[in-house]
């Protein structure tokens, strides 16, 4: 019987496009690919630590589930420099999870990549908490406060890298596939009409921020968008340059339009688009 070629996957960044990674995975798991190593950037972290930690499934049945409104009332909106502390959102994944895990204590290599704000450098987190790499690779600029470690202060790894294959280079594997998540917009609807749209999201977000007396000023003449959209063209343009430099075996790419950053609520969709998409790119290349 011929072996199952071993692959190091990298999961990029890119909010509630993210959960696409779940469709990739499952889509190399049923056809018979071995996940050797991970090394992801924000949701790609997510994503990815969830999987080493043998609990993906359990991510994607809770994420099924949520509505619109569900997440807003995880999002602690007290944090020192963003609009969200992340402890609530993080302790909901560390239940999820059952427990946090050592990262050494994977069953497979997995690095979490970060960026250290001051000192401008990516930041590999490859020890240590697993639920604590996930914050500090998931701390999006303006939306979650930095995570504090070892006198760093450390925000999302896409300010850097948002496709991080580096971490791989040392991997005993055949195959590198990257997923990167800031692809060409497509301009067009690829998931079907939502069940609730994006803009319903912020305008619950804006009230329950009310609720609370506490400024709103990010939301007012669609700052939070513009912030959003100009992040999201800055991840991309990074991630042609890092590609090019370091291309992989396989790449799938995901259009950066594909959904809007905090639209969780589509994740069935999603994933089924991730499923599909690696199907398309992958299906009779990397047999």
């Amino acid at each position: 019987m011929k072996r199952a070629q071993r692959i190091s996957l990298v999961l990029g960044s890119g909010g509630a496009r993210g959960l696409a990674h779940i469709g990739i995975i499952r889509y190399l798991l049923e056809h018979g690919y071995e996940i050797a190593s991970v090394s992801g950037c924000s949701m790609g972290a997510l994503i990815g630590g969830f999987y080493a930690a043998g609990a993906l499934e359990a991510y994607e049945t809770w994420v099924k589930e949520l509505d619109a409104f569900d997440i807003i009332p995880l999002l602690d909106v007290d944090g020192e420099g963003g609009l969200a502390k992340g402890d609530k959102l993080m302790r909901r994944l560390a239940e999820i999870m059952g427990g946090d895990r050592r990262i050494e204590d994977l069953p497979i290599p997995f690095t979490a990549v970060a960026t250290d704000i001051d000192e401008e450098k990516e930041v590999w987190l490859q020890q240590g908490s697993l639920i604590e790499a996930i914050r500090a690779s998931i701390a999006i600029p303006m939306l979650f406060a930095p995570l504090y470690k070892g006198g760093k202060r450390l925000v999302d790894g896409g300010v850097l890298n948002p496709v991080p294959i580096a971490p791989t280079f040392g991997d005993n594997t055949d195959l590198t596939v990257a997923v990167n998540l800031g692809g060409e917009p497509a301009r067009r609807n690829l998931l079907g009409s939502p069940t609730h749209k994006e803009t319903q999201l912020v305008d619950k977000l804006k009230a329950y921020i009310s609720k609370l007396t506490l400024q709103s000023a990010v939301f007012e003449n669609a700052i939070f968008a513009v912030a959003n959209r100009s992040f999201d063209t800055m991840q991309s343009n990074l991630s042609g340059m890092k590609l090019a430099a370091y291309p992989p075996d396989a790449e799938i790419t995901v259009p950066r339009d594909l959904c809007g950053m905090l639209e969780f609520n589509r994740a069935e969709e999603i994933i089924a688009y991730g499923y599909e998409k690696a199907k398309e790119t992958l299906g009779g290349m990397l047999r």
